[in-house]
């Protein structure tokens, strides 16, 4: 193997791009991934408001009342594997658009089974719309794939915060869309899903007629043009910037990321599902259930810039910590607070979505620095189905664990549990070298130089 290594800050470099500036397609692809967001949240929320309450509703057992979240995001992993080939193969305008579609369907299918009170249809139809609902979390991918290093975390929370306002409405339009439901002589637990099928139907066509130039693609392109090589298995040959070998680095990165991602979604996920199903039981109306559970949501993405810009600044790994600390926090508050007590429980929940939200910035920055464009999106899928797998363990066992040892105990072990992101962070900090804004956030690995313009500051490549 030889190396060479070609400076960009000759006579003809030309002008390097201002560092607070985004390139004008990264600011287009920015504006569609928002405004489809926005769109696609209120889809998201109904699973998250009412998939509980009209399980508990449809099979009389609140034992089995963590089964949709299971469900869903148990189709979230499908979706994640699924939307991953395609972005991969054809690139992120058809990625995502299809798995829009898929939740449009999944969520028409819920309001079918609904109507037609069959358990069978509605477990068919949550894995299907849960398929679709993973398209919500793989849009934050296609956020970074033009950004700089150094506005990496910026980006991906940019695409996150987007998903705040269809994500809150839409618990707070449970009432409304249960009366436009019961007007149709649906049941009203289903109007949360009849929202959901125009939001994620809009979402798609968003995507579908305005996502261009394609950001993945582009991305590649740029690395390609800017001197980047691939072997014959289709890896990019790339060093690090000091001259060595990247890739135990980019292991322990993905490793690293995927794990804090796989552990906030776990307790998250648990503690939320039986949120409602709490509440109910201790006298909380409908309503009030979901302006808690819209307090949740908000959380999960409002505090996405300083998450962002905290990430940027300080590296991933001290951000991933501080979601330990803040989900265990969530849990003590949780388990503590009084049942009929709506504003602890509120306290409660707005912390786990701010803990989840810490650890979901922190972790797709170290993914996306750890995957270059020729194999990110395959990649970034199958981290997604660890993810939603985690959802729907988290899902399921919430159930059973709420209805032999009470939600107090649940939400306490579920805080516990996300501790244990600080023993990882602190054993593959050891063998992480220091170095510079950019190198932290992608913890020690070189960046490919796609953000921008096709040349950048210093560009290193590899001959296999």
């Amino acid at each position: 193997m030889r190396s060479r290594t070609r400076s960009a800050t000759g006579p003809s470099a030309g002008p390097r791009p201002t560092a607070g500036d985004d390139p004008p397609e990264q600011r287009r692809v920015l504006v569609v991934l928002v405004l489809s967001q926005i769109l696609s949240g209120a889809g998201l929320a109904a699973g998250i408001t009412v998939g509980a309450l009209l399980a508990e509703e449809m099979l009389g057992s609140t034992s089995l009342a963590g089964l949709p979240a299971a469900l869903f995001t148990g189709g979230a992993a499908l979706g994640a594997v699924g939307v991953g080939r395609v972005c991969q193969r054809w690139g992120r305008r058809p990625g995502l658009a299809s798995g829009y579609a898929v939740g449009a369907l999944g969520s028409l299918g819920v309001v079918g089974a609904a109507a037609a009170d069959s358990a069978p249809l509605l477990f068919v139809s949550l894995v299907v719309y849960g398929a679709g609902t993973s398209t919500n979390l793989l849009a934050r991918y296609a956020g970074a794939d033009l950004a700089r290093p150094e506005r990496r975390g910026r980006a991906i929370s940019t695409v996150l915060l987007a998903t705040t306002l269809g994500a809150v409405a839409g618990p707070n339009l449970v009432t409304w869309s249960g009366s436009v439901a019961h007007a149709w002589d649906l049941p009203r637990l289903a109007g949360p899903f009849l929202l959901a099928v125009a939001a994620f139907t809009a979402a798609a066509a968003v995507i579908g007629c305005f996502l261009r130039p394609d950001p993945l693609l582009l991305a590649r392109s740029r690395a390609a043009e800017a001197g980047g090589e691939q072997d014959a298995d289709g890896r990019e040959g790339r060093e690090g910037t000091d001259g060595r070998a990247p890739a135990p680095g980019d292991v322990r990165a993905l490793v690293t990321g995927t794990t804090v991602m796989v552990l906030t979604q776990l307790v998250m996920i648990a503690v939320m599902t039986m949120t409602p199903v709490h509440m109910r039981a201790h006298g909380h109306g409908t309503q009030m259930t979901g302006f808690v559970i819209a307090l949740h949501v908000g959380a999960m993405f409002l505090p996405s810039p300083l998450s962002g810009r905290l990430v940027d600044r300080l590296g991933p790994r001290p951000v991933a910590a501080a979601a330990g600390v803040t989900l265990l926090a969530a849990g003590c508050t949780a388990a503590l607070a009084p049942p009929h007590s709506a504003a602890a429980l509120a306290v409660a929940l707005v912390l786990l979505g701010l803990g989840w939200n810490l650890g979901l910035l922190s972790g797709t920055a170290m993914v996306t620095a750890a995957t270059p464009p020729s194999t990110r999106a395959a990649t970034q899928g199958l981290v997604d189905v660890g993810i939603a797998v985690a959802g729907a363990s988290g899902g399921l066992a919430s159930g059973v664990v709420t209805a032999s040892g009470g939600f107090p105990v649940l939400a306490f072990g579920g805080g516990v549990l996300a501790l244990a992101v600080l023993p990882l962070l602190l054993v593959t900090a050891r063998s992480t070298r220091p170095g510079g804004p950019a190198e932290r956030a992608g913890e020690g690995t070189a960046e490919e130089p796609t953000q921008g313009s096709s040349e950048g500051p210093a560009l290193t490549d590899q001959r296999r």
